[in-house]
């Protein structure tokens, strides 16, 4: 889908590596940032493997990286030789309220923008980045997306994981509510991860997800796994020290980046 409008940063006046970008989206019809992250030691000529991360409630495009120190994190994974360069996709989730839910709205498709869009976009800045393996992740509301979006598109994304992951809207709804919002989506779609993942059940691609023995979300995290584990459904699932924090968001990360590299050599 062409853009109406599309802003690229100079790389001449940007860290190394970043290119932030705005275009004007189809799907959600109005302006929408993105930053995306290249290694300096990815092949100058090959797709590269892209990490779509997804924010929590409350945030935007940039915390990944400057909340979360995602570009560090992702090099110090380079460098030891755990993990082949890959490149960090970081979009915003539309802005709408105190978050989206990365779902489709009754007037805007949040889904659509990081499904379709933001690979789309990521390449207007590096061509690289288009036609080699995706996966994605995220934490908290972003891993309700995550864990939802990759079940449900099976097609477009290789792996999948989750950091402190919302599983139900509910969650959100509870979290939004308290600044008035109301989420007024689109019918017919799941509203639930475990609800994503029985409609694809034998489809999904490997995934994973983790949760901190302190957050908030540990009960639903753990339901989750139940839930998967009594309907046959195969995932990885990790209980570590921890709560509802950048610190562990920070610590973690890693654990989804190697589970990505794992499955990109099982592929070769």
């Amino acid at each position: 889908m062409p853009f109406r409008t599309i802003e690229l940063s100079d790389p001449t006046l940007t860290p190394p590596g970043f290119h932030w970008i705005t275009v004007q989206s189809p799907a959600l019809r109005q302006r929408v940032d993105l930053t995306v992250y290249v290694p300096a030691s990815a092949d100058p000529k090959e797709p590269l493997p892209t990490v779509t991360l997804l924010h929590g409630v409350y945030g935007s495009h940039w915390v990944w990286a400057f909340k979360g120190g995602a570009p560090v994190i992702l090099e110090k994974l380079i460098t030891s030789g755990r993990l082949r360069p890959m490149a960090l996709l970081l979009p915003s989730d539309g802005l709408w309220g105190d978050g989206s839910a990365y779902m489709n709205h009754s007037d805007r498709d949040y889904a659509s923008w990081i499904v379709d869009e933001v690979p789309e976009a990521a390449g207007h800045a590096d061509v690289r980045l288009l036609g080699g393996p995706r996966f994605i992740a995220g934490l908290s509301m972003g891993g309700f997306g995550a864990l939802r979006l990759g079940a449900l598109h099976p097609d477009k994304f290789s792996a999948f994981s989750g950091l402190s992951s919302a599983t139900d809207l509910s969650q959100l709804e509870e979290l939004c509510r308290k600044s008035g919002f109301h989420y007024d989506l689109a019918s017919g779609q799941p509203k639930s991860v475990l609800e994503a993942m029985l409609a694809n059940r034998d489809r999904l691609r490997p995934f994973r997800f983790d949760c901190g023995v302190d957050d908030f979300l540990i009960e639903p995290n753990r339901q989750l796994h139940r839930e998967l584990t009594t309907a046959g459904i195969a995932h990885g699932y990790v209980e570590n020290p921890g709560e509802h924090t950048w610190p562990y968001w920070q610590k973690h990360l890693g654990d989804s980046l190697r589970f990505f590299a794992q499955v990109l050599a099982r592929s070769v």
